[in-house]
């Protein structure tokens, strides 16, 4: 299969159609996680708030397996188009190797820290037994889930959107569609509760993967999984792990994020923490998609990159921008007319409500800036500069927000944690914006 066509084709039709597959399955994960917490949320207030306390460590799983097959991608889609296709193949048979190992160290973490880190921040004991029982349940899948993961990094590389798409929303269905049966106990299924709810989400990870073994067998493609000592090699791994670690590190920074603000937060009270849940489920909607579009252009970057194609590499950053600039511009509308609306989908508490209310009017007024740190970051992982990506996440999800968190909440209360939002994402959007023109474009004269 030629993938010619990534340097070739127009950019604006190039760019939509290796997103918009993207966008679709990232809508449709957005979906699951809202829906997933919809059900949750009607077993009792007390189980969403202990879904919310395990988030942060399912954030940190998903950043590890997420961030190890960007690197996988980056460096498959250099290789391709650097013509060198025997070191993709290589590259893609180590990653998942690779992918198997980190799953099966990380199901061991989490099963043993899982219950010390829920006792950090509540002593309620039905909130502490919802979080282990759903916790131990859904990390026994983290193997599964990250070779998942990383097939789906390594058919992105090839330009395969679609088949990304397809098992994404394969997954994703069969987890909606367990979810009401295997919690409140339709049909054959008992009634399971938070058990059902997580053995759900690990269902519908494996049907994932197997769709994508299912076609990596039946349909022929560029990128073949040869498993050899070879493919192992010092120079080939250390091309995955400078993209993969700084890109883990980037999206494990909500979960030490979220970490932070809940310990911000319960001091005021449990509500505030269970709205902060309730806000990151929401805003995965809104951020995933940006994330589409971000995921269709990094491999059409790192293989005009690999091909010297320097000018359509800016050409596809600034298309990729608007379209993440009309996404979040979108997203900031809908939480301004709709805010009350949206909280009630978790909870009929009115209190709740007014807290959640306010909290998402003012944080969605940094959505659309955020377009630009956003996508400067995807840009630079398909260039292979993770270590530059890395500096615009912390300052996204550590270096600004939780300081600024920390003394705003101490001079205005609770509402101050949420205005720390917008005020980080200002900041960062700016900073990116001189990073790419002073830093990157800098490089393509070179």
């Amino acid at each position: 299969m030629n993938q010619s066509f990534m340097k070739e084709k127009p950019v604006l039709p190039l760019v939509l159609s290796m997103s918009m597959p993207m966008v679709l399955s990232m809508l449709v994960t957005s979906l699951y996680n809202i829906v997933d917490s919809y059900f949750v949320a009607r077993i009792s207030e007390e189980a969403m708030t202990a879904l919310s306390l395990v988030y942060p460590l399912q954030i940190l799983e998903n950043s590890i397996a997420v961030g190890f097959g960007i690197g996988v991608n980056a460096a498959a889609a250099y290789y391709l188009g650097a013509e060198r296709s025997e070191t993709a193949n290589d590259t893609v048979s180590a990653g998942v190797f690779l992918s198997a190992v980190h799953g099966l160290v990380m199901t061991l973490f989490f099963v043993v820290t899982a219950s010390p880190f829920l006792k950090i921040f509540t002593g309620d004991i039905t909130i502490l037994e919802y979080g282990k029982t759903y916790s131990y349940i859904v990390f026994t899948f983290t193997i599964p889930y990250f070779i998942g993961i990383t097939f789906e990094k390594i058919f992105q590389a090839e330009g395969q959107m679609v088949v990304s798409m397809v098992s994404m929303i394969i997954g994703c269905v069969v987890n909606i569609i367990l979810d009401p049966l295997m919690i409140f106990g339709v049909g054959p299924f008992p009634r399971m509760g938070v058990v059902g709810a997580a053995l759900a989400t690990g269902i519908g990870q494996v049907i994932s993967l197997l769709v994508y073994i299912i076609i990596y067998f039946r349909k022929p493609l560029p990128l073949k999984l040869r498993f050899r000592r070879e493919m192992l090699n010092k120079n080939l791994c250390k091309r995955i792990y400078s993209v993969g670690i700084p890109a883990s590190i980037n999206m494990a920074l909500p979960s030490l994020l979220i970490t932070a603000l809940n310990g911000i937060l319960a001091v005021f009270s449990a509500a505030y923490v269970l709205v902060l849940g309730i806000y990151f489920k929401l805003q995965t909607f809104i951020y995933l998609t940006a994330n589409g579009i971000v995921q269709g252009i990094r491999p059409i970057v790192g293989y005009n990159y690999g091909a010297k194609e320097y000018r359509r590499v800016d050409m596809v950053f600034k298309t990729a921008l608007r379209l993440a600039l009309a996404v979040m511009l979108a997203g900031t509308m809908i939480c301004l007319a709709a805010s009350s609306a949206l909280i009630g989908i978790f909870t009929d508490n009115a209190d709740t409500i007014r807290i959640g209310q306010t909290a998402l009017r003012i944080i969605c007024l940094g959505f659309t800036v955020s377009a630009i740190s956003v996508t400067v970051s995807g840009v630079l992982e398909g260039l292979g500069q993770g270590k530059l990506s890395l500096v615009i996440s912390l300052m996204r999800y550590i270096i600004i927000i939780i300081p600024a968190a920390f003394l705003l909440s101490r001079l205005f209360g609770a509402v101050g944690v949420w205005h720390a939002f917008w005020i980080s994402e200002l900041i960062t959007a700016l900073a990116s914006w001189f990073l790419y023109q002073r830093k990157i474009k800098r490089t393509f004269k070179t």
